[in-house]
């Protein structure tokens, strides 16, 4: 590995991989199990905050740990199958590893629900961290001294810049290319498939020796 290896973060849900079908049947399933009126469609709209979040807009609060853990206990079985990896994804991670670098999956998403994810989709990061949300993201980034964080929500960026790592985003999710810029993102891509050629002018422009 050389001194300009990279150690890149990855979002999870709208990054690597487009869950809003999953994700729509778990909480189609969540509504008829407990009778509460749930609009799916506005939820994968919006993807990114943690569950608890989400669930705050449906339940009253003295609800929403035995929803979480009714929607946890469903996901494997509505969520896993119909997720996708978004077009680019694996390909992003195997540009970091050709450049010699590490790869970490940092997400809000509960981690049980993303190992299944990435299992199934084989997608092999080095290190998966879930439970991390917006500036928290930082506490992983730092810890595996991550130099790049790429994400598709405002929240990545506020994570990208806890941690003093560089922000590359994607337009992939909820939030527009202009939305990004305007958070401050320092790079903004159409979606993963422009990764690969833009780390490796990163990765040189990085290099010393070069």
């Amino acid at each position: 590995m050389t001194s300009s290896a990279p150690t890149v973060g990855f979002d999870l849900d709208m990054t690597l991989i487009d869950s809003r079908p999953g994700i729509h049947a778990c909480y189609l399933e969540l509504s008829a199990r407990t009778g509460t009126p749930i609009d799916a469609d506005l939820v994968v709209s919006r993807l990114g905050p943690p569950l608890e979040e989400e669930l705050a807009n449906w339940f009253p609060a003295e609800r929403i740990d035995d929803a979480a853990a009714l929607y946890r206990d469903m996901y494997p079985a509505y969520a896993i199958t119909p997720t996708r990896a978004l077009p680019g994804a694996r390909e992003a991670i195997a540009a970091v590893r050709a450049a010699g670098g590490r790869t970490l999956v940092v997400t809000a998403k509960y981690e049980p629900s993303a190992r299944l994810h990435l299992e199934h989709l084989g997608i092999e990061p080095d290190e998966l961290i879930g439970g991390l949300w917006a500036e928290r993201k930082a506490e992983a980034l730092l810890a595996h001294g991550a130099g790049v964080y790429v994400g598709d929500h405002l929240g990545d960026i506020r994570g990208a810049r806890a941690a003093r790592a560089l922000s590359v985003a994607v337009a992939t999710g909820p939030c527009t290319a202009e939305e990004l810029r305007t958070a401050g993102a320092d790079v903004v891509l159409p979606d993963l498939t422009a990764f690969p050629a833009w780390l490796r002018d990163h990765t040189e422009a990085s290099d010393p020796a070069a």
